[in-house]
């Protein structure tokens, strides 16, 4: 039986690139580099601090002077942390549907604790995010079973009714490695050059709205054959 719900951070819950690319543009003109298309970044996202600078940058991350470049963004980051992150269209609604259905929710992510929990809290989520499991939290982090294995131990809920949100291929073997359905956030940082259809996820959305129809058809149907 459906009993939770997981998500992703970056990408499947929150809209976070507009903090990046202000950061990035910010550096880049101190740099004197050109701009980038912000599609270009979004594309990144899911590759943290590294992926995102190289990109900008076009450095690799054992360049002179990369190091560096990291810490003054992580630093910018820390400073500005959730000035323009948003709630991707249709997450409200759904967290607040699953709060009234006394279905647990939590987040799965690779962003370090210390950018996670302070953006969860400014997001007005931390009293009702049940579980938030960061990769500094655990011994391997996605695309290995153990963040969503913990999130799921935190939650006291079985895998196999836990189903995992996310927008990256790492984040639905992560999910299928620990036993759980998973569903592809079409609408979040799909790396360039990458296809969805090619992750063999249980499902796939469009929008986060589209989230909720689906996990009620699933309910209904477990429960008919209950």
């Amino acid at each position: 039986m459906l009993n939770s719900v997981l998500f992703d951070l970056d990408g499947t819950l929150l809209d976070t690139v507009d903090d990046f690319m202000s950061i990035i543009e910010a550096m880049l003109r101190e740099h004197g580099r050109p701009e980038i298309d912000a599609r270009l970044v979004r594309s990144q996202v899911s590759d943290g601090s590294i992926g995102m600078l190289c990109t900008a940058f076009a450095m690799r991350p054992d360049a002179d002077g990369f190091d560096a470049l990291r810490e003054d963004f992580l630093q910018r980051y820390a400073d500005q942390l959730g000035n323009q992150t948003r709630p991707f269209p249709g997450i409200s609604e759904l967290l607040d549907w699953l709060d009234a259905q006394d279905l647990p929710w939590g987040v799965v992510t690779n962003k370090m604790s210390r950018f996670s929990i302070p953006l969860i809290e400014r997001m007005g989520l931390g009293q009702r995010c049940r579980t938030l499991v960061c990769p500094d939290q655990v011994t391997h982090g996605k695309p290995h079973a153990e963040p969503v294995l913990k999130a799921c131990a935190e939650l006291g809920v079985d895998p196999a009714g836990c189903v995992f949100v996310g927008d990256h291929l790492r984040d639905i073997q992560a999910g299928k490695a620990a036993g759980t359905a998973t569903v592809a956030a079409l609408y979040g940082y799909i790396p360039a050059g990458d296809d969805p259809a090619n992750w063999n996820a249980t499902h796939s959305i469009n929008n986060a709205a589209a989230l909720r129809p689906w996990l009620e058809q699933r309910r209904a149907t477990e429960t008919t054959h209950v």
